[in-house]
């Protein structure tokens, strides 16, 4: 996949995913512009030494009019990789309030605002443009969301967001998806379920190739989709 020259936005590029995602677009040529609610300074050293990676620091992504100062000084937009978001666990009945609102802004708010502000990019440019979710496997399977209800509905209006999307746009050359993991192989997850069969879990590299593919120019007919990211798990 050629994205060389090619300028892309990755946001959540300081997660076990991001850093796989900026990682893989720079081996394949991209320019990737990574926006931080920090300084930048918890995205891997090898990632923010490469004079390919673009740090965008203090920019809050449920902000629409931060969001929009973002791309708007950008340079001509190939694609938008939304992974910015974040998980709650717990039974709906012991959860407060804002915990219900928090995962509607850092999962749907902050993808909403980023899709809408690539499309505008987009349009300045005038070539097309892919864009890419991130959604999980709950917002597929709903019964696996028992336990982080709250987690499951906010991704499946990801999910939503972005089939109704790709229709949307279509006709003008953008091409929008996403995808669904299940529980990923980070270190994280490694270290919350040590006894967990990692064999079955999808790597980040495997996940990030998916995000690649539907990011790139290769990709000339596949839209609207929510792609299972699942490995054997």
């Amino acid at each position: 996949m050629d994205f060389n020259g090619r300028h892309v936005v990755v946001t959540g590029g300081a997660g076990a995913l991001g850093g796989g995602v900026v990682a893989a677009l720079l081996e394949a040529g991209a320019v990737c512009h990574v926006p931080t609610t920090g300084d930048g300074g918890t995205i891997p050293a090898a990632l923010r030494e490469s004079t390919r990676v673009l740090v965008h620091p203090g920019v809050d992504l449920a902000d629409a009019e931060a969001v929009d100062r973002l791309y708007e000084r950008l340079p001509p937009l190939w694609a938008s990789i939304h992974l910015a978001g974040g998980f709650a666990f717990g039974p709906l009945r012991d959860l407060d309030a804002a915990v219900l609102h928090r995962q509607i802004e850092i999962n749907l708010v902050t993808c909403a605002l980023c899709c809408q502000a690539a499309l505008r990019a987009f349009s300045r440019g005038r070539n097309g443009g892919r864009i890419v979710n991130v959604a999980a496997r709950p917002a597929l399977e709903w019964r696996t969301g028992a336990g982080m209800a709250v987690y499951a509905a906010a991704k499946a209006a990801v999910a939503a967001l972005t089939v109704a999307l790709a229709e949307e746009v279509a006709k003008e050359g953008v091409l929008v998806n996403a995808v669904a993991p299940s529980i990923m192989d980070t270190p994280a997850n490694r270290q919350d379920m040590p006894k967990a069969d990692l064999s079955a879990w999808p790597k980040v590299e495997e996940v990030a190739a998916t995000i690649l593919f539907l990011a790139s120019p290769e990709n000339r007919v596949t839209r609207g989709a929510v792609v299972p990211v699942y490995g054997k798990a």
